[in-house]
């Protein structure tokens, strides 16, 4: 083999998936059409699950040192200030980052980049796959290089990262539903100032659409994504110059401009493609699943797509665990992208439709109730879940199992564990459990309870075992997360929970092992 995984696309998703590889010791080739990286990009928002991703590879610290924190998000309507979610009271005690990073999608890929090199593994541009070929046990691959001529190389695994234009899904024949919204969006760095409310994301509805303020570095530099007014929709050359009429109307007319760096109108699309693998060849990011914009999904979608496959993709190169594993990554993410799909799709034709009653709606009704829910903290709290994407949760996975019912409100099996200060021992500190449980291997977590006489499964020397002591820091923690004791959660190495329940027993981890996992 030339190399173990083909990644076809260097954007966010494929170059999260290449740093997850060859972390774990995965020979991967990386390859794109482009001559380089994009150097003005669209998606701007780093949820704080994504944020938690790139702690465990160790680029968190850069990334906020680049970006801008966001604690709030406020909606305003006629002019008024109607609601604010306050992303950092409700996620105070559920991640790390309760925020939403605002750094621009060039800069995630400038990090992930730099990143890459540590591993020795560097983007092969003006490379593109045109061919593919299914033989026993691999993949052929021929790829078109810069100067026109061609290479074929044998890869065991295709992953398709190369965006809606994806390569890897129309040489698999794989079918990409949907259609382009009808409206046309517009995206804006500009020098300004204004009633908006500083370093918090601002969401200005009106009866024709929307406009979203992203804070950025520097001093009042902001990022303004909105949609076209009607009447600019079939106007080739629209500036920016054309649309502040209809910012000064909905936002405002005490907004002052001072510069405007960049000006760019684009459509987008709602698609999802009717599989996401096909034989040894996978797809992820945009060439899985195209959203709208509403809620900052779309780049921390593809991101969850890398992270979830990698560590599966490394058992199965390595011969740790068999194939069928790899079937759950469609079982996992496919369902998650169609929900998200719906989920915005809804939203986004309620904020742009043109109809005089969504108009009402946006301007009176959902602002005033938005305004109502979020004077609750359990809306609050929700709300940070759904936007963080920390909520999301694979139980109906054949990955997610359960040796007894645990309580409802308990974390249980497919939920990503929860954030917990701990004592890892008796005497010692109390830690941060993120930052002491290390994503390449699987982690077993026992509380109130002694390990089992017999000798646990190793899962190839991938197995991390925490018996928890007592106490009373420990029990008031557990006791806040509402995991019960005893209890002992077996987490995978995306940080969801594989297997849980009251009684450890080593016999149910090794039968969830090779069972469920496929390993030994």
């Amino acid at each position: 083999m030339d190399c173990d995984v083909l990644i076809v696309g260097a954007g966010p998703t494929g170059l999260m998936l290449a740093n997850q590889l060859a972390r774990r010791g995965v020979r991967v080739l990386i390859i794109d059409r482009h001559a380089g990286p994009a150097r003005e990009t669209r998606a701007l928002g780093v949820q704080a699950r994504t944020l938690e991703i790139y702690a465990q590879l160790g680029i968190a610290a850069r990334a906020l040192e680049l970006g801008k924190r966001g604690t709030g998000a406020n909606l305003w309507a006629e002019g008024r200030k109607m609601a604010r979610v306050p992303l950092g009271d409700a996620g105070e005690h559920l991640s790390p980052y309760p925020y939403i990073l605002v750094l621009g999608q060039d800069d995630n890929e400038r990090i992930m980049g730099d990143k890459l090199a540590d591993w020795g593994v560097s983007v092969q541009w003006n490379t593109e796959l045109i061919a593919l070929a299914r033989d026993p046990g691999h993949e052929t691959a021929t790829l078109r290089q810069a100067d026109g001529t061609t290479r074929e190389i044998s890869t065991a695994w295709v992953a398709g990262c190369d965006g809606a234009r994806s390569a890897v899904r129309e040489l698999n024949g794989i079918g990409f539903p949907g259609a382009p919204y009808e409206h046309v969006f517009f995206v804006a760095d500009v020098e300004m100032t204004g009633s908006m409310v500083a370093d918090e994301v601002n969401v200005y509805l009106w009866k024709d659409g929307f406009h979203l303020l992203f804070p950025m570095r520097g001093k009042d530099h902001w990022r303004i994504v909105g949609i076209l007014p009607p009447a600019l929709r079939d106007k080739e050359d629209a500036r920016f110059e054309d649309v502040i009429p209809s910012l000064h109307a909905e936002a405002g007319a005490a907004l002052a401009f001072k510069t405007c760096s960049w000006f760019s109108t684009y459509r987008i699309h709602h698609r999802s493609a009717s599989r996401f693998r096909a034989g040894r060849c996978f797809l992820l990011g945009d060439a899985a699943h195209i959203h709208s914009p509403v809620g900052a999904q779309g780049m921390n979608t593809g991101l969850q797509d890398a992270y979830n496959l990698a560590w599966k993709l490394a058992l199965v190169v390595d011969g740790e665990a068999g194939e069928t594993l790899l079937d759950s990554y469609e079982a996992e993410r496919l369902p998650i992208a169609r929900r998200l799909l719906e989920t915005t799709d809804r939203g986004f034709r309620l904020v742009v439709s043109d109809s005089w009653l969504a108009g009402l709606l946006r301007t009176r009704v959902l602002a005033r109730l938005a305004a109502l829910a979020m004077g609750f903290e359990r809306v609050q709290r929700f709300a940070f879940r759904t936007v963080s994407q920390t909520g999301i949760h694979y139980r109906a996975s054949p990955l997610s199992s359960s040796l007894d019912a645990l309580p409802a409100e308990a974390p249980q099996a497919g939920d990503r564990f929860p954030w917990l200060q701990l004592r890892f021992d008796a005497d010692g500190p109390i830690e941060d459990l993120f930052e002491r449980l290390e994503d390449t291997h699987f982690q077993l977590i026992v509380f109130g309870q002694a390990l089992p006489a017999e000798p646990l499964p190793d899962f190839g020397g991938l197995l991390h075992v925490h018996p928890m002591p007592p106490g009373a820091a420990n029990d008031a923690e557990l006791q806040r997360h509402k995991i019960p004791q005893p209890s002992f959660y077996l987490v995978r190495p995306d940080g969801h929970v594989g297997l849980c329940g009251r009684q450890l027993q080593a016999a149910a981890i090794a039968r969830y092992a090779t069972e469920r996992l496929r390993m030994g």
